[in-house]
């Protein structure tokens, strides 16, 4: 999977491969002139492969970016439950135990720590900070190292709260 931002590839932290039927449409989109455009061909392949995390990805990172954060929200929800349901997780994030998965394996259950820590930034960047704790507490209790980029959120919150 091609990162839209940056021109990374990876498919461990950005939710694996594109599907065959739905990869014009990501293409497309890492072309597109403007970001609704982009955003327009992602949420169309979304729809036609709503298994797939990665475009849950494209998609929060892409609506966070314009500081769309509830769009972000929407699509990082989304996401996270698709990843749940592929590392056979829980559906409520609370639930969650570190013995229910590899959370640093490549794969849906690292997919689905990597967006607990996006819904912190979104949460912070929405202003609820009680949240994005919440959020952030979970991912730091599967990821005390920070691999995740949890550790820059932490730094975020704390600066927030002054």
């Amino acid at each position: 999977m091609v990162n839209l931002f940056t021109g990374e590839t990876s498919a461990e932290l950005f939710g694996g491969e594109v599907p065959p039927q739905v990869k014009h449409l990501v293409e497309e989109a890492r072309k597109a002139a403007t970001p609704e455009r982009a955003l327009a061909l992602l949420w169309t392949a979304q729809v036609c492969a709503p298994e797939c995390p990665s475009l849950y990805y494209l998609l929060y990172k892409l609506h966070a970016q314009g500081a769309d954060f509830e769009q972000a929200e929407l699509a990082a929800l989304k996401g996270l439950d698709v990843a749940a349901e592929q590392a056979h997780l829980p559906d409520d994030w609370r639930a969650v135990t570190a013995e229910m998965a590899d959370f640093m394996a490549p794969g849906p259950a690292r997919f689905w720590l990597f967006t607990l820590k996006a819904l912190a930034f979104i949460r912070l960047r929405r202003q609820d900070l009680v949240s994005a704790q919440l959020y952030l507490d979970k991912v730091l209790q599967f990821d005390p190292l920070g691999g995740t980029g949890a550790l820059v959120i932490e730094a975020l919150i704390k600066g927030a709260r002054g």
